[in-house]
């Protein structure tokens, strides 16, 4: 087997109450469950990066070296407004080479849409910043169809499905875009 891939999982909302606990706790439950993954977990509500402005800097140069150390990243997201939420957008526009020559996968969730919305208008973000998104897309339509009354998962055997095949893609663009930093740094290619 081939040296881990390096995953940062990034929670896409801050709001109390928010459901990005269980979504993004199931993700980094399952990769974390996987040899051919090391996990890093990054939540800006916990990190106090809810809002980059007005902040030491001390935390944003160790969430960059953090994100520079990632081979790839998941985002998990839901759909606000039929929109991604503000606190992700700061989240993301506070760094810049890190996200560069590296690929971002998507877990989005909401009402109808499944947050596919938000994924779409994320996609042309991260193309500025140099990224390239996978196109497998774990989404969870009506998300709250898939909780119990206490909040807990309910049958995940379609999203484990999913999720298997966006760890695969994306542990395949994440090895050729590592090898490929590795033969030459990206911001000198011409």
């Amino acid at each position: 087997m081939s040296k881990p891939i390096k995953v940062a999982v990034i929670y896409g909302s801050v709001r109390n109450g928010r459901l990005c606990d269980a979504v993004a706790g199931w993700v980094a439950d399952r990769v974390e469950a996987r040899a051919d993954y090391t996990l890093d977990v990054i939540d800006p509500l916990a990190e106090g990066l809810t809002d980059l402005r007005g902040t030491d800097g001390a935390t944003e140069k160790a969430i960059a070296a953090r994100l520079s150390r990632s081979d790839a990243f998941i985002v998990v997201t839901p759909e606000y407004n039929h929109s991604f939420p503000a606190a992700l957008k700061h989240f993301i526009d506070g760094f810049n080479e890190p996200w560069h020559a590296k690929p971002v996968a998507f877990v989005s969730y909401g009402g109808l849409s499944g947050g596919s919305r938000a994924v779409e208008q994320l996609r042309q973000i991260f193309a500025e910043l140099h990224a390239t998104t996978i196109r497998q897309v774990v989404s969870f339509p009506n998300v709250w169809a898939h909780f119990d009354p206490q909040h807990r998962w309910r049958d995940m055997e379609r999203g484990d499905r999913n999720l298997n095949v966006l760890l695969t893609q994306l542990r395949w663009w994440a090895s050729a875009l590592r090898d490929a930093r590795a033969g030459a740094d990206y911001r000198t290619v011409s």
